[in-house]
């Protein structure tokens, strides 16, 4: 048997924890026979194993499943190996069929037959395991050490539980150095005075989805170096809303951000044909979803240099995000983080809202996701009354796959959007008291008021974009994408931000993103799943370590802090290593360029412009 897999089953089992390094949680007698178990304070373990045949290998392994996922030594056969962490093993476990199976009576193991002998190989192995020993205090001398050590050398960046207290969340997350940073660190230059044609798309979907799809559409036009129409957004169903770009976003700043990554046109151009004035017409495209930079290349440059000009439909998703080019990556962060800025009279009314809000203290913004479509999304009907479920079910037949959904599963793997007394129990289990002061970013609450009540008597000081600002302004201004504009400023800007459904949430996404762009601002972020059995366990009355658990899962986390990008999360939601540079970086390409995204353009650009009138200069004194 893979002694490696003995080591994780052990890890896997192990019932009880220490706080301190060195006592001895216990002594199992199993088949493969441990010799011990401790604890470290972190909450992994080292062990010392005995092989399978009793004869063979003798190994001590270090797992490190706190904050660091880190692994120290493996001592076999005489050589030293070193060891993944005890995660990365575990994610290949269900390999593994042969479980542990504990040491029966003597008399069965051994049987009547040959029992001698095995006897005696038990007893030469056992002699041996003194001198053996000494091996393994070593290394346990050396382990205890490495981990106190990377323990106190990035206790500095990462919080725990017993570190961590309510008034450090409304500071920004610690930061390890890092700061945002989307300007081109290797050749960028402008686009060609001649490109390949035009890009129309039609971005449909919600506010934010449209938002990463205007993101999409820049880098797209800039791999198949074409002329980006400006983008076309969908009138949205939800919301019944046509604002369109000129409606929402600052287009000449737009246009003008980007003037050294795309050329950006307000329509497609007329031509002239038999003596005829029209419109270019663009060839109509639907792109796959999630399309590789390789089909832009190929397909769609193909057709566009065929027609002049392809309108690609919708485009929502159709742009693979990950993209192993970090300068394409950086585009993006461009785009979303620089050149799609609000209208001036929402950034203003934003603004007071926040000046307002801010002027009594600390705020925490939340993203309340309790509204007929995510709830008919989710299929988690069970909580509501039966005339509110034959309307969720109704919602759902008519916008969404046909799908066989069971409420008590859903729940049990954090796919059900938290509920507002939920949301009030997390919180006060963190710390929170009835003071702290809530912005609600939330369409209309399915349930109404019988859901918010709890939350309330929880939380009392709430307000969202229709009570505070002047009135006048909040009615003109904060209707369909507007209001939901309005509350995508008042989150980013929060001290701290909670969103209750982030996974296929557009909204959360792209707020979480922004907020780890613009200094790494503190996001709590639920985890659901782990949650689920608290909650469930609450409803049976099961109430005694309620908050104790509850802290246990939230304190579990970053809060916004540089953390590694893993599925499935969006780049949108986070960018980081590509649009982040440090100053003092261990790996070169992490370094901060000297301007920042505009000078370090606009000095390569007029560079290259001063190159090209030289030429010219000399190819006409050539030429005389």
């Amino acid at each position: 048997m893979d002694s490696t897999r003995l080591c994780c089953d052990s890890a896997l089992t192990r019932s009880t924890r220490s706080t301190r390094l060195g006592r001895l949680d216990r002594v199992l007698i199993v088949r493969y026979i441990v010799i011990g178990g401790f604890s470290t304070p972190g909450g992994g373990c080292i062990y010392v194993f005995i092989g399978d045949d009793i004869l063979g290998s003798f190994f001590t392994f270090l797992t490190w499943d706190g904050f660091y996922g880190k692994c120290c030594l493996l001592y076999m056969h005489g050589k030293w190996f070193s060891l993944p962490p005890r995660s990365e093993i575990l994610k290949s476990s269900g390999r593994w069929t042969e479980k542990f199976k504990p040491m029966r009576r003597a008399g069965e193991v051994f049987g009547r037959r040959g029992g001698n002998r095995q006897l005696k190989q038990l007893s030469w192995g056992l002699r041996g395991l003194l001198e053996r020993l000494s091996v393994a205090v070593i290394v346990l001398l050396i382990c205890s050490i490495s981990l106190f050590t990377t323990f106190k050398s990035n206790s500095t960046v990462i919080r725990s539980e017993n570190q961590i207290g309510v008034d450090d969340l409304w500071a920004t997350a610690a930061s390890g150095g890092w700061r945002p940073s989307s300007a081109p660190r290797s050749d960028w230059p402008p686009p060609p005075n001649e490109s390949n044609g035009y890009l129309r798309v039609r971005c449909n979907g919600g506010l934010n989805q449209q938002r990463t799809a205007i993101c999409n559409a820049v880098l797209a036009a800039r791999i198949m170096n074409a002329t980006l129409v400006l983008p076309e957004l969908d009138a949205n169903a939800y919301w019944h809303d046509n604002s369109g770009f000129h409606g929402i976003y600052d287009v000449e700043h737009f246009v003008k951000s980007l003037r050294y990554d795309v050329r950006i046109v307000e329509s497609l151009p007329e031509i002239h044909t038999h003596g005829k004035t029209k419109k270019m017409k663009a060839y109509q495209l639907r792109p796959p979803r999630d399309a590789p930079v390789s089909w832009y290349m190929t397909v769609a440059l193909e057709k566009m240099k065929e027609h002049g000009a392809i309108y690609l439909t919708p485009f929502s998703h159709r742009l693979e995000e990950e993209i192993d080019n970090p300068e394409y990556q950086r585009l993006r962060c461009r785009v979303n983080y620089h050149a799609l800025r609000f209208k001036p009279q929402i950034m203003k009314l934003s603004n007071t809202i926040v000046s307002k809000l801010r002027s009594q203290g600390h705020f925490m913004s939340i993203h309340l996701r309790f509204e007929m479509d995510m709830l008919s999304f989710a299929g988690c009907f069970d909580i509501f009354t039966p005339a509110e479920q034959k309307i969720l079910k109704k919602y759902r037949k008519e916008n969404f796959a046909e799908k066989e959904l069971v409420y008590d599963e859903r729940r049990a793997i954090g796919k059900c959007p938290l509920t507002p007394e939920e949301v009030g129990l997390i919180l006060r289990a963190m710390g929170f008291d009835n003071s702290t002061r809530i912005y609600l970013a939330a369409g209309d609450l399915f349930g109404g008021e019988r859901f918010m009540k709890p939350f309330r008597a929880l939380f009392p000081h709430l307000e969202n974009h229709s009570t505070v600002g002047p009135a006048d302004e909040l009615a003109e201004n904060t209707r369909g994408l507007l209001g939901s504009a309005v509350d995508y400023m008042v989150c980013l800007l929060s001290d701290i931000f909670l969103p209750t459904y982030d996974g296929p949430s557009n909204f959360a996404n792209n707020v979480m993103g922004h907020r780890l762009y613009y200094g790494f601002r503190t996001t709590i972020r639920p985890d659901r799943k782990a949650l689920a059995p608290i909650f469930i366990n609450r409803e049976k009355g099961h109430t005694a370590d309620f908050e104790e658990a509850v802290r246990r899962v939230m304190f579990n986390t970053k809060f916004g802090g540089p953390h590694k990008r893993v599925r499935p999360e969006s780049f949108y939601t986070n960018s980081w290593p590509e649009c982040f540079c440090q100053m003092s970086p261990k790996n070169p390409a992490d370094k901060c360029p000297p301007e920042n995204v505009v000078e370090v353009l606009n000095s390569r650009f007029q560079s290259e412009e001063t190159e090209e009138i030289e030429g010219k200069k000399s190819s006409n004194r050539t030429d005389s």
